[in-house]
């Protein structure tokens, strides 16, 4: 599990939470490098909502490998042969969107495990570090690994909640603030009332069955307050974004001063 550095993430989590993640929706590795030396501990790699490709996606988790954090890869739908490949780069989880019942959650893990615990097809390469990992001791590292991540963001889920946290092979659980919204009519609402208050329900409820809590977005207090162990709190063109106005600004400022110190 060292290729991903999977242990120290779940060493962060254990000891030291939460930790702290970055969205990754560029193309260029060098955004999972410079994640790493900045001191984030895992990357969240958006195939769903992004343009990645699984060369792209192979590209940032080798980086993260040598930047020291862990990969995590959002897989674009729950189905056997968009995640198939996706293991075989090796990340240290799969984040699976829209799981809403038991056996939506029940297929995520088939999918992610090898016969006879699941349906995963075998085409090892990276996951065997090219052959330096025997292929038995590959095989007892891929009972645990990648983390089966399961996204709960729909109303839908909520409801089968119970039945979700005891499907055998999922430890970490992911809550969507904002497609929950979307699902209740009120879509980025997030000061919404009700949305809190099923935001709160939801993770008390997945804390309280011993399971990991997982997120994207804040505000970083009221997720501590739910006990999250994990959270991406920016993103790489978020990150861009806010520097450019933080600069421009200042630039502007700065621009009027001298036009005031000119006219005196």
């Amino acid at each position: 599990m060292t290729a991903n550095n999977l242990e120290k993430f779940l060493d962060k989590i254990k000891t030291a939470k939460p930790a702290v993640g970055l969205l990754v929706t560029l193309a260029d590795p060098t955004v999972s490098e410079l994640a790493g030396d900045a001191g984030y501990d895992f990357t969240w790699i958006d195939m769903e909502h992004m343009p990645h490709t699984l060369q792209t996606v192979q590209g940032h988790i080798i980086a993260a490998r040598a930047s020291g954090c862990a990969p995590l890869v959002r897989v674009p739908w729950n189905e056997h042969g968009i995640i198939k490949p996706v293991l075989d780069l090796a990340p240290a989880g799969v984040i699976i969107p829209m799981v809403n019942s038991a056996e939506e959650a029940a297929a995520a893990v088939a999918a992610c495990r090898y016969p006879p615990t699941g349906t995963r097809g075998c085409g090892v390469r990276r996951g065997n570090r090219y052959g330096a990992v025997p292929f038995k001791e590959y095989l007892a590292q891929a009972t645990r690994t990648p983390l089966v991540i399961v996204q709960i963001e729909h109303v839908e889920a909520l409801r089968n909640l119970d039945a979700i946290l005891q499907v055998p092979g999922i430890d970490h659980f992911c809550v969507g603030p904002c497609d929950l919204s979307g699902s209740l009519g009120r879509l980025n609402e997030m000061d919404d009332p009700e949305l809190n208050s099923l935001l709160d329900e939801a993770s008390a409820r997945i804390k309280a069955a011993g399971k990991y809590l997982g997120t994207a977005g804040g505000p970083l207090p009221r997720w501590k307050q739910r006990q999250v162990d994990w959270i991406a709190l920016a993103s790489d063109c978020g990150g861009i974004y806010a520097q450019a106005r933080e600069i421009i600004g200042a630039a502007a400022a700065a621009g009027a001063r001298l036009g005031e110190g000119r006219e005196q």
